[in-house]
């Protein structure tokens, strides 16, 4: 998928040591966070809005500074391997209305190679084409992004990512307000990336699909409160702790439900 191999010195994709971040004027949103990530691997983040999922997104992506901690990606300083890491964030912090078409957009992941998009090189408009073509959007590509559907977005962005040579895909809610159709689209895009070696950590409120469709599942909620297989994670004593009295957990005496009723909290 991408142009060039990562860095091959670590085991992992992603080291993050003793990390807290935050914004100017708040608390840390989150706090002393140790995990590592496997190459290839897929893990699904989950927890309460507010649990510092787009945090923990935005410092590994180099979006905000990081107060204590360290983040090693392949091995080396986050702060010189950005290149390594896309980053596709949530619907409502993206300008739909900006006058992109989908091919502009997709350009726009290989600013850091070609400065900007009128010195694009012939190889820089190949790859976007492959990157398009593979992840069906060659059909769109010169409509406007805000015109696509909820999943032609995603993969719009997923496709922008890619083009800047990413081996690391971080994806905030890419299920969110998305139709079962679009989601099983989705699926299959991450199911391709995932054959192709891409590493993806996710963050989803869909407590089911974390578990069936994810290598391991980060529970969050400023701090780390359980990282593992699924099996693991889903237990009704760390899902209580993240969730507390806004979690639900039903038994029909073949499987266990959970559902998180989260109305009216903060994001």
């Amino acid at each position: 998928m991408t142009d060039q191999p990562p860095p091959t010195q670590s085991q992992y994709a992603l080291d993050v040591s003793q990390l807290s971040a935050g914004y100017p004027g708040n608390n840390r949103a989150i706090d002393d966070l140790n995990f590592v990530i496997h190459k290839g691997e897929r893990v699904a983040l989950i927890g309460p809005n507010g649990a510092g999922k787009t945090t923990l997104f935005k410092a590994i992506a180099g979006l905000i500074p990081f107060t204590d901690g360290e983040i090693s990606v392949y091995g080396e300083d986050c702060r010189s391997s950005h290149n390594f890491v896309g980053y596709v964030p949530q619907n409502s912090e993206i300008d739909w209305d900006f006058p992109v078409n989908v091919t502009d957009v997709v350009m726009m992941g290989r600013a850091r190679q070609s400065r900007w998009l009128p010195w694009a090189k012939a190889a820089d408009r190949d790859r976007v084409h492959t990157l398009l073509a593979q992840l069906n959007l060659s059909s769109l590509a010169k409509r406007q992004i805000g015109e696509l559907s909820g999943g032609q977005k995603r993969r719009g962005f997923i496709a922008r990512a890619l083009a800047q040579e990413a081996n690391i895909l971080l994806m905030d809610e890419p299920f969110n307000g998305v139709d079962g159709a679009a989601e099983d689209t989705i699926m299959e895009t991450l199911n391709f990336l995932t054959d192709q070696g891409i590493t993806l950590l996710l963050a989803t409120h869909d407590m089911a699909r974390a578990a069936r469709d994810f290598d391991r599942i980060m529970l969050l909620k400023r701090r780390l409160i359980a990282y593992g297989a699924p099996d693991d994670v889903m237990n009704p004593a760390a899902l209580q702790q993240a969730y507390g009295g806004a979690m639900r957990i039903f038994n029909d005496g073949q499987a266990t439900i959970f559902i998180a009723d989260e109305h009216g909290t903060g994001h």
